[in-house]
């Protein structure tokens, strides 16, 4: 052997001894990270919202397929054990029809009525805000997108208040106290849901549809017309297949939000038995038949989880259309001519029936003694700031009546600790994620913060529910307490405040922190004095748009809450069921004013606007 080949073997023998093994190099990489920050944090935030997210739905699911308190000798079982009635009872029994199935196809009809009436409305108006010279179009792009600011169910108690008849009680509706009694299909069920929710989703096609028009380049309109395409041809084979994936994207939002939907079905669908798969899940629980509402919340997180992750990959797809023009894209805007004006009309009267009609039949109706008689001497300011009313529970006005003032104190509170909470979570999350050196600890910790997202909100409160109503170990029954609120409210708004947090940590750079550590500071002085400063308005955004939606949240209150912890949705929804009309549209009047005004002041102090497009 040569000389050269002697050393060269010497060299790969002592590669060969100096190269660690992988078991070897997985502890010191985890020796290494250990003596991070970042990595403690990273774990006790992972096993928290291990706690708070995927433990309630695993315990939900296991009710499913376990006998319950009270079922015990209908099933010949004892309490714990293993069970496949629930599932047989409320897919396969003679009742299941009532159960699951009709709410079901109820689900189903609904969301695809409201998905037709939404593109119907959406799509044109998408059009006229963003490519045309309609008159008032900056205006109308963010008028039309206030019906997603507010609470769906305002809505609903406006339709409710004109269109109300003789099949439920209290005071009749307005076209009732006319002489005209409004027909059963119109005053209730399929029809007025369906035209509300596609009314209050409608934002989602301007809001994305528009987006991709506004991407889109007119110059290759201009190129299929010089090759003598028609104007439907221009629409249906060139500008209609590359907005198909935001529109697919918006079809599918729509669906899976009509999927947990729970206050407009239950005021407007509750007086003729037409249930949706939410109200029929809330039916489960105040009747106590658990292990049925288990199965029930499992299919709606099924539903949701599946609508989602097709979302996911439509947005995907949509990522492939975004280079359709370059620098000499053109957004060249159509001239509408004589059409202008009766353009506007069309974008002014949707505006009306979307939010200026309810609202305006909300104020007048809490501000009347009897329903649609316009005399001087039926006015009254009683049912805000009246006393001795003529009435059985409320003796006052809702501004003087003290359950108002608890329940909005409640509201602010637990709201805004859970809020506050779930946005300083929401930043270390962010941290974690983007600093620890183990890439597995990040994954995890970006998947379980957005699992919420992926169950509506009524599925994910019945988990809450199950794990948290009776004593498990060391943890106290929590059912009626505040403590449960607040945890749900946290674990629910984690995907909006982590989220947040990720995308502000992306942007920071290891600089600002490594020249403190030189200078000595410890981890807790780097992120008081370093990274929140830096990142305020990115926790600012993680806490504020958490409080917008806990503000005018109902799924999850109308399952958790009782009456001493009782907010401003739950009171509303009580004085729906005792027949206050006016007192209930006033509570849902200030519940509409808080969302709406935080929303203008969420955008003033992020400096975003939800009309250039959805979340941004």
């Amino acid at each position: 052997m040569s000389v050269s080949e002697t050393s060269l073997r010497a060299v790969q023998d002592k590669r060969s001894v100096a190269q660690p093994s992988a078991s070897q190099a997985l502890k010191y990489r985890l020796k290494v990270a250990m003596r991070e920050p970042t990595t403690l944090i990273g774990i006790f935030a992972a096993l928290l919202f291990a706690y708070l997210i995927l433990v309630p739905i695993l315990s939900m699911l296991t009710d499913a397929a376990r006998v319950q308190f009270g079922d015990e000798r209908r099933i010949a079982s004892d309490i714990g054990s293993f069970t496949l009635y629930y599932l047989s009872r409320t897919f396969l029994s003679p009742i299941s029809r009532d159960l699951f199935w009709q709410p079901l196809l109820n689900t189903l009809s609904v969301a695809a009525g409201a998905i037709s009436l939404s593109m119907l409305v959406g799509i044109p108006l998408a059009w006229l805000i963003s490519r045309t010279d309609m008159f008032a179009r900056r205006w109308f792009a963010t008028a039309l997108i206030v019906p997603y600011m507010l609470p769906a169910w305002t809505f609903a108690l406006a339709w409710t208040t004109l269109f109300k008849n003789r099949t439920v009680g209290g005071q009749p509706g307005w076209f009732e106290a006319m002489g005209l009694t409004p027909p059963d299909w119109l005053a209730y069920g399929q029809v007025p849901i369906t035209v509300i929710l596609a009314l209050h989703y409608s934002p989602f096609i301007i809001l994305l549809f528009g987006t991709a028009l506004r991407r889109f380049d007119s110059q290759l309109e201009d190129s299929a017309r010089i090759l003598g395409a028609r104007p439907s041809q221009v629409a249906w084979q060139v500008i209609l297949p590359l907005m198909r994936p935001a529109l697919l994207s918006a079809i599918v939002l729509i669906f899976a939000k009509c999927l947990g939907e729970f206050g407009v079905a239950y005021v407007l669908g509750l007086p003729v038995k037409f249930d949706v798969l939410a109200t029929s899940l809330f039916r489960n629980i105040a009747s106590r038949q658990t292990g049925v509402a288990a199965v029930v919340a499992g299919s709606i997180m099924l539903i949701g989880i599946v609508t989602l992750l097709i979302d996911a990959k439509l947005v995907k797809e949509a990522r492939r259309f975004v280079t359709i023009g370059s620098k000499g894209t053109m957004n060249r805007q159509s001239r509408l001519g004589v059409l202008r004006i009766p353009a506007t009309a069309f974008a002014g009267l949707i505006f009306m029936l979307s939010v200026g009609l309810p609202l305006l039949t909300l104020l007048l109706s809490t501000v009347m003694k009897q329903p649609a008689r316009f005399t001087p001497d039926n006015f009254t300011l009683d049912y805000w700031i009246g006393t001795n009313l003529d009435t059985v529970a409320l003796r006052t006005g809702i501004l003087l009546s003290r359950d108002l003032w608890m329940a909005a104190w409640n509201t602010l509170w637990i709201v805004g600790v859970a809020s506050v909470t779930s946005g300083i979570l929401g930043l270390l999350v962010g941290y974690v994620v983007v600093r620890t050196p183990l890439r597995p600890l990040s994954v995890f910790l970006r998947q379980i913060t957005f699992l919420p997202y992926l169950v509506p909100g009524i599925a994910f409160a019945t988990a809450y529910l199950s794990l948290f109503a009776v004593q498990r170990g060391p943890i106290p029954a929590l059912y009626g307490t505040v403590t449960i609120l607040m945890l749900a409210l946290i674990a629910d708004q984690m995907p909006y405040a982590s989220r947040a947090g990720i995308s502000a940590m992306m942007q920071l750079g290891k600089d600002p922190e490594e020249a403190a550590q030189i200078s000595g500071a410890g981890w807790l002085r780097r992120m008081i004095t370093v990274v929140i400063p830096i990142q305020k308005g990115s926790l600012v955004t993680g806490i504020l748009l958490p409080f917008i939606s806990g503000i005018k949240g109902l799924s999850l209150f109308v399952i958790l809450a009782v009456p001493s912890t009782d907010v401003l949705t739950t009171f509303s929804l009580r004085l729906v069921d005792y027949h206050y009309t006016q007192a209930a549209n006033g509570v849902v009047l200030i519940i509409a004013g808080i969302a709406y005004f935080g929303t203008l002041a969420a955008q003033r102090l992020t400096k975003t606007n939800i009309a250039e497009g959805l979340g941004g």
